[in-house]
């Protein structure tokens, strides 16, 4: 009987002093796991692997077969007018453009996935424009003036300032934020782990 207790408590104290070993191990696996899943929803989102940091060692390096990830597009309309009087004579030209503005995220910056034991810390930029499409451009105005008449070089200055304001009224209308907000969910909706999902935006750094 003694020989059967001493056996007992030596196997309790050989699971009890295992135990930190193998929870651990487990705790990493499951970190694994959960990295495979991030990564597997970023390739599938937008062709990017990014690089994946279990317990502070790097699990996964980043690939990217793409540039950037759009996110939403949101039709823009813009109004642009040159008004210009030289020796008493007017010339008058305006624009009224309607384009489609895209939002998401340059990934030719560093995107970067950690995996701690109380949440899943995602690292990557900003929200930003990516782009505007030209859909339709319609002339409201074209004035020329007795001898101050419209060139070339006006239409080609005015035509260009079209896409700048676009972007522009893309940006103040809030879709980055939104777009941000999108992201997240769709990891959310995408990502099934325990921990929540926490995406940290950084403000990408500007190049000289």
């Amino acid at each position: 009987m003694a020989l059967i207790v001493a056996a007992v408590g030596t196997f309790v104290f050989l699971r009890l002093e295992t135990w930190p070993a193998r929870t651990a191990q487990q705790s990493t696996a499951e970190l694994e796991r959960v990295g495979r899943d991030v990564r597997d929803a970023l390739v599938e989102m937008a062709q990017l692997q990014p690089r994946v940091t279990v317990n502070n060692r790097i699990y996964l390096e980043r690939t990217t077969a793409t540039a950037e990830l759009a996110i939403l597009s949101r039709q823009v309309e813009v109004e642009h007018e040159l008004l210009h009087t030289w020796a008493g004579s007017t010339k008058r030209v305006k624009f009224h453009a309607t384009f489609t503005a895209k939002a998401g995220f340059d990934l030719q910056h560093d995107v970067a996935v950690d995996l701690r034991p109380d949440e899943i810390a995602i690292s990557l930029p900003h929200a930003t424009i990516l782009g505007v499409e030209q859909k339709q451009v319609d002339v409201l105005a074209f004035e020329n003036g007795f001898w101050n008449h419209i060139s070339a070089a006006d239409l080609e200055s005015q035509l260009a300032t079209l896409p700048e304001l676009a972007r522009q009224k893309a940006a103040e209308s809030g879709i980055l934020a939104e777009a941000e907000t999108t992201l997240q969910t769709q990891l959310n909706e995408r990502v099934h782990a325990e921990r929540p999902v926490h995406l940290n935006f950084q403000t990408a750094a500007t190049k000289e």
